[in-house]
């Protein structure tokens, strides 16, 4: 069965509200759905119809993103994919996945990026893991930072409002993206989300509180927090912190802000979420153990456009490779190319010439931002090497430091 697939306007937004609502079995509050509504493309939101049904909703983002090497490239932020349960194993989602990588290739994205709800889904569409990140679980009293800590006594911090300071963040944040892939450029409707502070935005914690590492000239650093207020039984503080962005632009800032979150008072525990797998904090711990560290996938990458994407990137080391790319969801990307790249440059091109390795569209994806397992996918069997030390070599040439991370769901 076919089910038509269009863009929709801003009047039928309702439905493909209803249509999220059921698919992540979520109520959002009134407020969240307008803000979501007012941050949508509507000529990029696609919906598969069964007669007047909504069955399956997608849509994206137009985002700038940082590559390996710094650049910024033009993006597709893929975001809001739903299907009806009623409609699910019918193909609407695939049917939508393939519409959705046509019309971003026609609008000149070479790569397209997600945060996957399910990990189990999107390689099928040939996206790859291309970037991790950890949350931490910090006691306070074992928190002490190795000796040589950079410290700088022209900086102080500074208590400010999260609203009144917006414009800080905003100049601060926009000097940090360049440094790490997957960073990318926040519009006006992702900080008025991200810094809402309604009580329907709070999850039980207090409001979003905020503070700013300065010096004479500049703002160097923020960080945006909340807190639990909590004592145990014998009345001894056990409140937690979690710290939701913490950013700066040189180490002795970076330190300062988080000696600051981990000394506050009434505080017994710290949480911080989507940090970066070589965060420096591991490396200003003392003792390195405390830091209780989950990890999980993050940014999901798919190159829509294999020549234009592979060519967008720096490169870590010299390369010349053919490479046989099977791509069943994009055929335009199928085939032979020769990747040829050092720290100046790079070009791929089509070729006929016999390849070096042979890899699945969503291999180079995961690799893409400098954080692939290409080694372990050998191992796994998942891709397959015609000449001995192949991998091994696209592997160190597509490494980047530091690693990957987008740092907020889109």
């Amino acid at each position: 069965m076919t089910y038509p697939i269009r863009p929709i306007d801003e009047s039928e937004w309702p439905g493909f509200a209803g249509v999220l609502a059921e698919g992540f079995g979520w109520t959002p509050h009134p407020t969240q759905d307008e803000r979501y509504k007012a941050a949508t493309e509507f000529d990029r939101a696609l919906v598969a119809f069964d007669g007047t049904t909504m069955a399956g909703v997608t849509s994206v983002f137009s985002l700038t993103m940082t590559v390996p090497g710094g650049r910024q490239i033009p993006v597709g932020g893929v975001t809001a994919v739903s299907v009806l349960p009623s409609h699910r194993r019918r193909g609407v989602l695939s049917a939508l996945m393939r519409r959705q990588l046509s019309d971003i290739r026609d609008r000149g994205e070479s790569v397209a990026a997600l945060y996957a709800s399910e990990s189990l889904i999107y390689g099928r569409f040939g996206y790859g893991r291309a970037a991790s990140e950890l949350s931490y679980k910090i006691d306070k009293h074992r928190s002490a930072f190795v000796r040589d800590a950079p410290t700088d006594p022209a900086l102080r911090l500074r208590v400010v409002s999260p609203t009144e300071a917006r414009a800080d963040f905003e100049k601060l944040f926009a000097a940090v993206v360049p440094r790490r892939p997957g960073r990318y450029e926040r519009t006006r409707h992702v900080w008025d989300a991200f810094l809402a502070d309604e009580e329907h935005d709070r999850g039980g914690w207090g409001s979003l509180r905020a503070v700013l590492a300065e010096d004479d000239q500049e703002v160097r650093g923020y960080a945006l927090f909340r807190t639990k207020s909590a004592w145990d039984a014998n009345g001894v503080p056990s409140g937690e912190l979690r710290v939701f962005e913490l950013e700066a632009i040189d180490p002795a800032a970076y330190a300062l802000l988080w000696r600051d979150m981990l000394d506050r008072d009434l505080i017994t525990r710290l949480e911080a979420y989507a940090r970066p797998v070589d965060d420096a904090l591991i490396a200003l711990l003392a003792d390195s153990r405390q830091l209780r560290a989950t990890w999980s996938d993050e940014l999901w990458v798919r190159l829509v456009d294999v020549d234009r994407a592979l060519t967008a990137r720096a490169y870590a080391a010299p390369v010349d490779l053919v490479i046989e790319i099977e791509d069943d969801v994009c055929p335009w990307n199928a085939g032979r190319r020769r990747l040829t790249a050092d720290t100046t440059g790079a070009e791929c091109k089509p070729v006929d010439d016999e390849p070096h390795l042979t890899v699945p569209v969503s291999a180079l994806g995961s690799a893409y931002m400098g954080d692939g397992l290409l080694g372990a996918q050998l191992d796994a069997g998942l891709l397959r090497e015609h000449t001995p030390g192949a991998v091994r070599a696209l592997a160190a040439a597509m490494a980047w430091s530091p690693k990957p991370l987008a740092g907020l769901v889109f």
